[in-house]
């Protein structure tokens, strides 16, 4: 079973800016980045082993500056192995109203799957004799960009890199020379779309984390 919770966590944590620009551009919009940002790795882990969810995922927690000048807190889950969870929009809701309880601080919850989602928000929340109670959430589908392949190569977004290198991974489980072929691709491409040394390293991490290889082919 490819590990891909730990690779996705790096990135999202190196690239947390580029993340919400390629995924969530509206969010990436209302940030004044000139304010800078910080990971709140431990308060999100406080929060988590609070609420007995089970398994940590490519989970972060980061304070950011609005344009308006007010200060959020955004919780980015990524889930990307696996087949859908029923109980998932359920532990988005948990996470947010239990770091809100905890901090008091408003809470932006934002997702990204590996499996195909039906909508572009996910919802979990009830109601009963007037009382209203909810939590909507929007998310993204890495399967979705499976028609997007030709987009994806002309990004030079790192999560372009990311996006293509998941979806390879998923898609050649089992197929050592596809697996080879893809992989040679995508580090290749990493020089034609003009990162810097320090960013290729970065990225080369996460391409042979996820699309391991056999020891002779990766020599």
């Amino acid at each position: 079973m490819t590990d891909y919770d730990s690779p996705w966590k790096t990135v999202l944590e190196r690239y947390f800016p580029a993340f919400l620009e390629f995924y969530f551009p509206a969010a990436h919009a209302g940030i004044d980045w000139s304010r800078g940002y910080a990971l709140l790795d431990k308060e999100l882990q406080k929060v988590a082993r609070d609420a007995a969810l089970g398994r940590r995922w490519a989970d972060v927690l980061v304070r950011v500056t609005g344009r308006d000048g007010v200060e959020d807190w955004v919780l980015v889950h990524v889930e990307v192995q696996g087949t859908p969870k029923t109980d998932f929009d359920q532990r988005m809701f948990v996470y947010n109203y239990r770091l809100y309880d905890r901090y008091a601080r408003p809470v932006v919850s934002l997702a990204v799957l590996g499996e195909p989602h039906p909508a572009e928000y996910g919802e979990f929340g009830y109601e009963r004799w007037g009382c209203r109670m909810g939590l909507r959430f929007p998310v993204v589908s890495l399967a979705a960009y499976r028609a997007r392949w030709a987009e994806l190569d002309a990004s030079a977004n790192p999560f372009a890199v990311v996006t293509q290198a998941h979806l390879q991974a998923q898609e050649t489980a089992g197929a050592v020379s596809a697996r080879y072929a893809a992989k040679l691709t995508l580090v290749r491409s990493l020089y034609r779309r003009g990162y810097s040394r320090q960013d290729i390293l970065e990225l080369f991490r996460f391409i042979d984390w996820v699309l391991a290889l056999p020891e002779a082919l990766e020599q």
